[in-house]
């Protein structure tokens, strides 16, 4: 991932460095597992973690020669730790290294984006508290349905994050599993008390079975829930895009006083954070299908699913984490404007109150098709002439014979559609 859309907090965990020490702490943990059961000589493990530091451009320079990534990385620990290395590895696959490895790498990720969701929860409920009673138009089809607030928007987003929390936590689980079961994963050459060993050694699970390598479904879980959350992100920076439009002004992004907006019109304040964070979350799904793909390899191992994995790994897991980053900002430091949504919410003059109207008439004798009828006409006549949709309803005799005037004069309260807000609330938070 390049450099600009990445924190080293996550870039760290994939870079070689980190790669080759996950190796070690396998392999050494393998050993000791190894000497508790007298497979190898006591000592061996505690040797070679005395003696082996990590040599990345070494252990580069000896795959050039090999072509093998693991035969590459022993041969280093070798050249440090002299003969007795030899017993490291005994009776492992490459697999064993590689996959418990990547396991391990995921679930790191996955933990700091779990941080990052907590830190968007929090966030969150901060500012649909503060929001709760601010009164705005709710949409559908971008057209102007019914009031809502704008803390009860934030609330939303509040429950889907809690909701992406949940299953994050279950990828974590999900992937956090190891194994050291030899070639096709039989245990032929090696007991599985040291596979035990080494889940218990490194805080993961046993792979009940494996074949030479860990069942990638386990990984398209993991990715899958990234696209998800990925997908949240996207719902609430498209939100914020719509919200801070010209037209609409009741949301922007913070604009700083040095910062601008266009190089060729100074006026321009643009929803740039969102935008970026819309193209983020598009990367971040794409990855899911490669990772969905992965699961259908060949026999009991291929390696068509490594080249994908090296690459997906890393950048879904560093885009995703700064996307959450960026978008707890954006969260944070946003400007509302109440006046302004009060002032959209009235542009239709009264014609989201046409529910109501249409279910009063309901109740004074009235089919649902005529009520239908009758306040679709009111409000197509309110639109073209420019008058409020009560001022229409009250013209019309043969509808205020029925209904007195201020029993319609009443119907327009905005605090008729906020009763429940309280009642939400409650049952989000």
């Amino acid at each position: 991932m390049i450099k600009r859309y990445s924190r080293k907090e996550l870039t760290s965990i994939w870079e070689e460095f980190n790669k080759y020490k996950i190796w070690l702490d396998i392999e050494i943990a393998a050993a000791e597992g190894m000497e508790k059961i007298n497979l190898i000589p006591k000592g061996i493990s505690s040797l070679v973690k005395k003696k082996t530091k990590i040599k990345v451009n070494r252990i580069h320079q000896i795959e050039n020669k090999v072509k093998h990534d693991v035969i590459a990385f022993l041969t280093s620990v070798t050249e440090q730790v002299g003969y007795k290395a030899r017993f490291l590895h005994q009776g492992m696959t490459s697999s064993d290294v590689l996959d418990t490895c990547f396991n391990m790498q995921l679930v790191q990720s996955g933990k700091i984006l779990l941080k990052d969701i907590d830190q968007i929860l929090l966030v969150l409920k901060s500012q649909a508290k503060k929001y709760k009673n601010t009164v705005c138009i709710g949409r559908s089809h971008g057209i102007h349905a019914e009031p809502i607030t704008f803390g009860l928007k934030l609330a939303s987003y509040f429950a889907e994050f809690k909701r992406n929390r949940k299953r994050l936590i279950q990828a974590i689980d999900e992937i956090s599993t190891c194994a050291v079961s030899g070639a096709v994963g039989t245990f032929a050459n090696i007991d599985p008390r040291v596979e035990k060993y080494v889940a218990k050694k490194l805080k993961l699970k046993i792979e009940p079975i494996s074949t030479q390598i860990i069942p990638r479904d386990r990984h398209a879980y993991f990715f899958s829930v990234l696209g998800i959350v990925a997908g949240s992100v996207e719902r609430v920076s498209t939100e914020i895009r719509h919200l801070q439009r010209t037209e609409v002004q009741e949301v922007t992004e913070f604009f700083s006083k040095e910062q601008k907006g266009s190089s060729a019109m100074p006026h321009k304040k643009n929803p740039i954070l969102s935008e970026n964070l819309t193209g983020l979350a598009r990367l971040v799904r794409s990855y899911v299908i490669p990772a969905l793909e992965n699961i259908a390899l060949w026999h009991e191992r291929d390696i068509s699913h490594s080249s994908v994995e090296r690459n997906i790994g890393p950048d879904a897991t560093i885009t995703l984490d700064f996307a959450l980053v960026r978008l707890k900002s954006i969260l944070k430091n946003m400007n509302v404007y109440p006046k302004k949504m009060l002032e959209n919410l009235h542009l239709t003059k009264g014609m989201i109150f046409s529910q109501q109207v249409m279910l009063e008439l309901t109740k004074n004798g009235f089919s649902r098709e005529e009520a239908y009828k009758i306040v679709q006409k009111h409000a197509k006549f309110s639109w073209e002439n420019k008058v409020t949709l009560l001022k229409s309803l009250i013209s019309d005799k043969n509808l205020t014979k029925k209904i007195a005037v201020n029993k319609l004069n009443k119907i327009f309260n905005i605090s008729y559609h906020t009763k429940k807000i309280d009642y939400i609330f409650k049952r989000t938070f």
